[in-house]
């Protein structure tokens, strides 16, 4: 699955916080119906990919600091850490035994290859203000 739990409640989070207010996570949690063990995760997540800024104490909350139209849902995934592999030959590194055992090029590595180069700049072309919100 590309687009996991995490990632999708990140994106209610963010669509929370869009109007560039701060809220406490009980808040979020009320608006988007989100579970509140989940949230609290996601806000560290976001806030170590620079996406949001979150002050503690009795003033805290969590605020927006990234700008919706030039992130895109590949950042997103890539701050939640998500799985966006097609195969684990995609991996970096990944020690693909046929290819060892055949001294050779493999043809469906260099398939899913263009596959997920497309993928990547199809996830790459979809702002996160234009998942959230539709229009172009």
């Amino acid at each position: 699955m590309l687009i996991t739990r995490e990632t999708d409640y990140a994106l209610r989070v963010l669509r929370a916080l869009s109007n560039g207010e701060q809220s406490t996570a009980g808040n979020i949690c009320t608006r988007e119906s989100l579970p509140q063990q989940f949230v609290y995760k996601i806000l560290k997540k976001l806030e170590q990919a620079g996406f949001v800024q979150i002050a503690r104490g009795a003033e805290g909350g969590c605020r927006l600091t990234a700008d919706l139209k030039k992130a895109s849902l590949y950042d997103l995934m890539e701050a939640m850490k998500a799985e966006r592999l097609v195969s684990a030959c995609m991996q970096p590194g990944f020690q693909c035994v046929w290819r060892q055992k055949n001294s050779g090029r493999c043809v469906v590595h260099s398939q899913l290859q263009r596959i997920q180069e497309s993928l990547d700049a199809e996830l790459r072309g979809h702002s996160l203000h234009k998942v959230l919100f539709g229009g172009d």
